[in-house]
């Protein structure tokens, strides 16, 4: 009863910090934080602890397929060399930057774990940035790239979270080992994603009741994580394949009412597990503030914003660096000047907010991982203040030239 009412307290704090930050133009995901972090202060509070494997199937698998029903195809297509350039370099920069910067602020670190902080890291929120940039209306293209790119980084941080993590549980693994495996599960995962989305689309598109057809939508989401994890396939690959997959042949096609109720249900739950994975992670964090305090590891929080920080100038730094070559790419639609490049460069370089993927990821840490308080904290203090939704409403403002 204690946990119960716990949950009700939060749900209530939780729609009161929305109603808040709307206010306040400021995207909910940024209070959320900061309740986080309040939570780690009330003492007395009860545990609520999840096992790993559930973490990421209950906390990403939803927020994967709602992005990937959002996205466009065709203007991905367009897109594509910026968002690929954001998935590829820019996660693999920031997953490289962070491990050797950890390592050299904790020496007692392993490589492994140190990696799985960075990829951890690396992908951005792009729930929170486009919060903020709705209300300045930048370009179209710009949203594509910042929406491509939070799909498909999740995809790829999470396949070098999950081998690093593997690392550590087997003591070690080689690249020569690992490399046809891994290239065999990400043909494989997107094959399955693919078979399963033509499977299913046809059983959910006949679905003329709205409550039976979104129940059946959070089932399959499921299914399909728990499916690609038997296989031992990459549920992200095979859920982001099944998500784009099955928007193109279904979504369309259902009736109104149940769109307009299928989305109404899937931006609550979106909401919802916001609220759980920062209550989990401010829980969590309850026991490492007194050691904190009480001088046992002076340094980790400032190591931890000396991280946050070199994510942040690592991702501008690609970004701009992109940019400066940007108005020779004909892969995004409308000429674009040198200038009007740069400007685009900075507001998506700027819209590198940490979310609930990063936060999923360090909860389903197991418990025994090596410095996994300092990578939970890490990912608490990244997700709280990185890359604030104030400071992106204002670069999106001055490079858009709006009062």
């Amino acid at each position: 009863m204690q946990t119960f009412e716990l949950l009700l307290a939060l749900m209530l704090g939780a729609a009161l910090l929305s109603m808040f930050a709307s206010s306040m133009a400021v995207p909910y995901p940024t209070l959320l934080a900061l309740g986080g972090v309040a939570l780690a202060f009330i003492p007395g509070l009860p545990e609520l602890g999840l096992p790993p494997d559930l973490i990421l199937a209950l906390f990403v698998a939803p927020v994967l397929l709602d992005a990937a029903h959002d996205m466009s195809l065709r203007d991905l297509k367009r897109s594509w060399k910026p968002v690929m350039s954001l998935v590829v370099m820019a996660v693999g920069l920031t997953t490289l930057a962070v491990a050797v910067v950890t390592r050299f602020f904790l020496p007692d670190m392993p490589w492994a774990a140190a990696i799985a902080l960075g990829a951890l890291l690396a992908p951005p929120d792009a729930v929170a940035a486009l919060a903020v940039m709705r209300q300045v209306n930048p370009p179209h293209r710009i949203r594509t790239v910042v929406e491509g790119e939070s799909l498909f980084n999740d995809a790829s941080s999470l396949l070098i979270y999950r081998l690093a993590v593997g690392t550590i549980a087997t003591g070690g693994l080689s690249f020569r080992e690992v490399a046809p495996a891994f290239l065999l599960v990400a043909i494989g995962s997107v094959i399955v994603g693919w078979l399963l989305a033509k499977l299913t689309s046809g059983l959910i598109r006949r679905v003329a009741d709205a409550p039976t057809a979104t129940i059946l939508q959070f089932v399959t989401t499921f299914g399909v994580w728990l499916l690609a994890e038997r296989l031992h396939l990459s549920e992200v690959v095979t859920v982001v394949t099944f998500g784009i997959t099955a928007s193109r042949s279904s979504t369309l096609s259902m009736p109104a009412n149940v769109r307009v109720s299928s989305f109404a249900t899937w931006t609550t739950v979106t909401f919802v597990l916001n609220v759980l994975a920062f209550t989990l992670v401010g829980l969590q964090l309850s026991p490492i503030l007194p050691m904190l305090k009480a001088g046992q590891h002076p340094d980790w929080l400032a190591f931890a914003f000396a991280i946050l920080s070199l994510v942040i100038v690592v991702r501008l730094a690609w970004v701009l660096l992109y940019g400066v070559f940007y108005r020779d790419d004909q892969s995004m639609p409308g000429a674009m000047t040198r200038t009007e490049s740069m400007k685009a460069a900075l507001v998506v370089g700027w819209s590198g907010m940490r979310g609930i993927v990063t936060l999923a990821a360090a909860l389903a840490l197991p418990q025994d991982f090596p410095f996994r308080e300092f990578i939970l904290l890490t990912a608490l203090v990244a997700r709280d203040t990185g890359s604030s939704g104030f400071d992106l409403e204002a670069t999106s403002r001055l490079a858009w030239d709006e009062p």
